[in-house]
């Protein structure tokens, strides 16, 4: 056996795998095990997160990573002894049918990373996580609906879900931030929609980041959509809640509402979410400032505006390249009046010549 080979609890190397931890435990200066100092360094932590996020980092770590290395001192987990966790992740994972996905194990293996460099920072080790890179995740390409498509859908909805559909077509905002919508944060007489919290689990938390706090400007069609809302919650605290005036649950609309809406209308199966994508596109198409869209998506520069959606402007405009055809012929005029003018005088030159 090498000094780096990791086994699980139900292995039948445990014992051996155990006695060769204790030899290196007794090599090496006291620390604490991975278990003792991951108590410490959530207790510092968790005052920087939301719940949501606190509760999924101990999910993880309890789930995943603890049953595995807990016990072993923190100056003692190898780098092979990660390597070989986060292989075993992808191929034998804890309760699940099937292997995880890359996004899913980085999600994992992230907190561990911080927790070991903090405790080598600490306690005067070389961390086991240097040279470690996060998996690569494959691209998702993002899948936005058409004009045609959303008018259909907007068309055929429940009655009581218009409004909420409008306001995720052509608002960006994230399930969370709709879900979670207080009247409060509608301000009717400036035209804007103040995102300031989004529900998680049930729960109102601050919005996933800082640049997610933001004003999106009400369209006309959103502005009316609010206006018959208020009719029917005004008087609650959610623009958009349960008979028991509790904000919507996101799993239940998208299983009751969303996906029999698209079977019935013969549309292509598509996440929620796709919305935010179909006013992103939207406003590109229509020649909306890419900056002002970003600040409107909660974004804090252009960059993943121009890197995921910039492709879909010209299926969506049909134009490629016609607006700088027109803008030349608009100041420069046409080419062809030009190139006659050219030609003549090549024609006259080559008379002369001969």
């Amino acid at each position: 056996m090498t000094d780096d080979y990791l086994t699980f609890p139900n292995s039948k190397r445990v014992a051996e795998f155990t006695e060769h931890d204790e030899r290196i435990r007794a090599a090496r200066s006291e620390t604490p095990t991975l278990e003792e100092f991951t108590e410490i360094w959530l207790n510092e932590m968790k005052v920087e997160w939301r719940d949501s996020h606190a509760i999924s980092v101990m999910s993880n770590l309890n789930t995943y990573v603890l049953p595995v290395l807990g016990k072993i001192d923190v100056s003692a987990i190898t780098k092979a002894q990660i390597l070989s966790f986060r292989s075993t992740l992808a191929k034998e994972p804890k309760q699940k049918k099937e292997a995880l996905k890359p996004a899913t194990i980085n999600k994992i293996m992230t907190p561990l990373r911080m927790i070991l460099n903090e405790a080598a920072d600490r306690y005067d080790f070389n961390s086991p996580f240097k040279g470690i890179k996060s998996l690569k995740i494959q691209r998702v390409d993002v899948e936005p609906f058409s004009l045609e498509e959303v008018r259909l859908i907007l068309d055929n909805v429940r009655p009581d879900f218009h409004a909420y559909y409008t306001l995720r077509f052509f608002t960006g905002m994230r399930t969370g931030e709709i879900d979670g919508l207080q009247w409060r944060y509608v301000d009717f007489e400036r035209r804007l929609i103040l995102v300031r919290e989004t529900v998680v689990d049930g729960r109102i938390e601050y919005t996933k980041t800082d640049g997610s706090q933001r004003d999106i400007q009400m369209s006309d069609l959103v502005y009316e959509a609010l206006q018959a809302q208020f009719k029917v919650s005004g008087n609650q605290k959610f623009v958009f809640c349960t008979q028991a005036c509790t904000p919507l649950s996101h799993n239940n609309v998208t299983k009751r509402v969303w996906y029999p809406l698209l079977r019935y209308l013969k549309l292509k199966k598509r996440r929620p979410y796709q919305t935010r994508h179909t006013a992103a596109t939207l406003w590109l198409a229509s020649g909306e400032s890419p900056e002002w869209i970003a600040a409107q998506m909660g974004h804090t520069t252009t960059e993943m505006l121009f890197r995921v959606y910039s492709r879909y402007v010209p299926n969506l405009t049909r134009r490629d390249g016609s607006a700088i055809e027109r803008l030349l012929n608009e100041h420069i005029g046409p080419s062809n009046k030009r190139l006659n003018q050219v030609s003549g005088i090549n024609n006259g030159e080559d008379d002369d010549a001969s």
